[in-house]
């Protein structure tokens, strides 16, 4: 059985957070990239401080998972395999730092595919909140658009924006769904939540 509660000291944590990948844990790569995806290892640039916040959830037992739109493997712009080159990768060089990924879910669907996983419906999310036993009231979603917003508050998340993709401090605040927190990056968002705030 997981506990999705586990204790530092006098405060408590979560064991597991849900995380975004484009515009979180890497450069988001619209409006500089040939196809507005990463589609290749040489345009996946970790945003400073990444790879410190998910050593620090390593260090403290807080699992992670990806959950990440990828369209562009529908539109035709890259492959499967190419896909999953980029994100092993990324596993590694994540692990070379000390940090961990548990698993890593991408919808590959176009929005017209009417599918249930891509954001803003909340279907990686359901999933990975079934395959690991988390509660979604236990957690945080963190992403850095609305999209992804709307996902977590589907499900019963907290949800937080990053400011270091694609949305900004005023996007936000016309959206009828807003984020529980706003911080600038991944980094930040993990200090907070060692911290034990609420």
């Amino acid at each position: 059985m997981i506990i999705c509660i586990a204790r530092l000291g006098n405060k408590k944590m979560i064991s597991y957070l849900f995380i975004d990948r484009d515009g979180v844990i890497n450069k988001d790569p619209g409006g500089w990239t040939k196809t507005n995806y990463v589609t290749d290892w040489k345009d996946f640039h970790f945003v400073p401080g990444t790879l410190e916040a998910l050593k620090i959830l390593k260090d403290k037992g807080i699992k992670v998972i990806v959950a990440s739109n990828q369209g562009g493997v529908n539109k035709g712009l890259y492959t499967k395999d190419e896909l999953s080159r980029v994100s092993s990768r990324m596993v590694r060089e994540i692990e070379k730092a000390g940090g961990a990924v548990e698993e890593v879910l991408y919808c590959i669907h176009k929005d017209e595919d009417n599918c249930e996983c891509r954001k803003p419906k909340p279907g990686m999310l359901e999933m990975a909140a079934k395959k690991y036993g988390v509660d979604p009231k236990t957690t945080y979603f963190v992403g850095d658009d609305k999209k992804d917003i709307l996902a977590g508050k589907k499900i019963g998340c907290k949800t937080v924006l990053v400011l270091s993709g694609k949305s900004s401090r005023e996007m936000a605040g016309t959206w009828a769904e807003k984020p529980d927190h706003i911080f600038e990056n991944l980094l930040e968002v993990v200090k907070y939540i060692v911290r034990g705030d609420k």
